[in-house]
């Protein structure tokens, strides 16, 4: 994709000779007259670089040097000027312009300034992504055989371009895999672009996805680059992919085999070059045979299948993601680090943690903040916890027992609503939505049963 460089002069010759240039470098180049038109421009094409002239009639340079770096503060800019001064330089780069250069422009010196401060942007990036490479962990946290498993199969698939579905529980770091993947693979120096199908309304998944061009609709008062747009040479992580609209899946299904697109309003054919990495915690099989989910798009996105076991099938991690949140607690916190018994540690791996890694996370943040004291004891320890799970029961044992199909069906919803508040981490939203059923449904089932006290983990209102 080339680079966009806006040119903005009122003198016309100039405009047209720069601009005829850029373009035998290869740049892609729009013009403005003045600072107006400059600004108007910027919002409905988001250059990659502006070429400022600082005298102009009406707003000078300056001026539109402001409002650019304010409403797009990683924009470069550079100045130019028939009659600059020193003055007028320094306050341009106090105000964030990469450069000044004077006229008559040389064009040495103008290519030069220009690719130096595409370079500056590119490497402003990519300090911006190494730094979220160095925040939180890289890899899932473990010895375990299950871990040991999955570290191995990130291994192997990350350096590869093939796509992956990643599946597990609600909880269990599906989100980290896919990050680890796009760590270790060869596009890692490039974006990150997650997309929660499950959160984007139906109605603007096309503009978040693609982009929109100014004015395509109601509301849409600038151009705005989509997520696929985004994350050209990068990874794609389309999260929750199971949640995605049967509509909004035919529609993504043609981009994904395509890597071609349309700006919603636009005419123009984009190419994108990206990795595409989805997770799901259902079933995308019994999601096909229900008919809500699209058959085709299991096969194009099921290329390297990857499942995160559940934290209760790798209870021997427990210690070292202790280890792991209390350190990252302690960091961002900045106070003393605090430390579990081997009695409370003993505790917290004898529960089968239904929330997964992110229950367990969130009760060790609520032990460090509770607890008066620098070592977290067994005494600490919610009673919820302490309870020893129940073995399981044949389920139709349990059902049997009953007279009449109405006792046995209340006992069956009762207790499967449990579980899946208990997988879903208390969430009702997402209960609801997992379940098939509407959230205020699901409401009056658990004040009927009464099992509002049962639910742990945070809960929506």
């Amino acid at each position: 994709m080339s680079k966009t460089i806006l040119v903005v002069d009122d003198e016309e010759t100039i405009r047209q000779s720069v601009r005829g240039i850029l373009i035998d470098e290869g740049f892609e180049v729009i013009t403005a007259k003045d600072g107006d038109e400059a600004i108007e421009r910027v919002a409905e094409e988001l250059p990659d670089l502006v070429l400022l002239d600082v005298w102009m009639p009406g707003s000078d340079g300056v001026e539109v040097l402001k409002c650019l770096k304010k409403d797009y503060p990683y924009l470069q800019v550079v100045m130019i000027s028939g009659h600059g001064t020193i003055e007028t330089a320094v306050k341009a780069i106090k105000l964030g312009a990469y450069d000044f250069i004077e006229k008559p422009l040389s064009l040495e010196k103008t290519l030069l300034t220009i690719n130096n401060a595409l370079n500056f942007h590119q490497l402003s990036e990519e300090n911006r992504l190494l730094r979220q490479k160095t925040e939180g962990p890289s890899e899932p946290t473990g010895n375990s055989k299950a871990i040991i498993k999955l570290k191995q199969q990130i291994e192997i698939v990350a350096p590869t371009n093939a796509w992956v579905l990643i599946t597990g529980e609600n909880g269990t770091g599906k989100e980290l895999v896919a990050r680890a993947i796009h760590r270790k693979s060869q596009r890692a120096d490039k974006p990150f672009v997650e997309v929660n199908s499950a959160a984007i309304p139906e109605e603007l998944i096309e503009s978040d996805l693609f982009g929109h061009e100014k004015g395509s609709f109601t509301g849409a008062y600038a151009k705005k680059r989509g997520k696929f747009d985004l994350a050209h040479e990068g990874t794609l992580f389309f999260d929750e992919i199971g949640d995605m609209s049967l509509k909004t899946q035919a529609k993504i299904l043609r981009i994904l085999q395509e890597q071609k697109f349309e700006r919603v309003g636009g005419t123009k054919t984009i190419e994108v070059d990206v990795r595409v990495i989805a997770a799901t915690n259902k079933d995308l099989k019994q999601e096909i045979r229900k008919g809500v989910f699209r058959e085709d798009l299991y096969y194009r996105l099921n290329v390297i299948p990857i499942e995160v076991p559940p934290l209760r099938d790798r209870l021997d991690d427990i210690p070292m993601l202790v280890e792991e949140f209390l350190e990252d607690l302690s960091f961002r916190s900045r106070l003393p680090k605090k430390e579990v018994t081997p009695e409370a540690l003993e505790l917290l791996m004898d529960y089968k943690w239904p929330g997964n890694v992110r229950e367990l996370k969130n009760m060790i943040e609520r032990l460090v903040i509770l607890t008066p004291g620098n070592i977290i004891t067994a005494n600490d320890i919610p009673d919820s916890l302490k309870e020893k799970a129940k073995p399981d029961i044949d389920i139709k044992d349990s059902l049997f027992k009953f007279s009449s199909l109405k006792e046995a069906k209340s006992y069956f919803e009762k207790e499967f609503i449990l579980k899946k508040l208990a997988e879903n981490n208390g969430n009702i939203s997402q209960t609801a939505q997992t379940i098939g059923v509407e959230r205020s449904h699901l409401h009056k089932k658990i004040r009927a049963y009464g099992v509002e006290h049962k639910i742990k983990g945070p809960r929506d209102t």
